[in-house]
């Protein structure tokens, strides 16, 4: 499935969500997708980005392994979307709108985390936030170098 219907998909389950515990799995399944768009540029993705990409893939599966150890995890039940990434037909638009879903993740992490009750779930979202914000500028960075590859050296 190409990244932009995935990134939809994920910006539609998160708009869905309905408790804290789903916002903050759901903010799990950005850093997956974050982490497999990174990969798939890395190994695929123009030489200008590929270590760029590969930064990106390394922070989202990070990420996932921190998730997966809080308890506010991907369920079993429910594959992470990530995987089925097979293509990224156009690498501007599908960084592009996973930027905005990174920065409407960290939205509705901090306005979990300032409700929190609990403090083990404030901390859980200070990392998810984090992690949304690492991967966020990682995806900036490629941007800017697909920006200069398209655009060729300064004159």
């Amino acid at each position: 499935m190409d990244a932009v219907h995935l990134i939809k998909a994920t910006r539609h389950a998160l708009a869905e969500c309905e408790s804290v515990e789903e916002i903050v799995a759901e903010s799990w399944q950005v850093q997956a997708l974050a982490g497999a768009i990174g990969s798939h540029l890395a190994a695929y993705g123009p030489q200008s980005v590929r270590s760029e990409a590969l930064g990106l893939s390394e922070a989202g599966t990070q990420a996932r392994r921190s998730g997966t150890g809080s308890g506010m995890r991907i369920s079993e039940s429910r594959e992470a979307r990530a995987d089925r990434l097979s293509q990224i037909q156009d690498p501007k638009c599908a960084l592009s709108d996973l930027s905005g879903l990174l920065a409407e993740t960290g939205v509705a992490l901090v306005l979990v985390a300032v409700t929190a009750r609990e403090e083990g779930l404030y901390w859980q979202c200070i990392e998810a936030i984090d992690a949304a914000d690492e991967s966020e500028d990682r995806v900036s960075g490629i941007l800017r170098r697909l920006e200069a590859h398209e655009h060729g050296p300064a004159a």
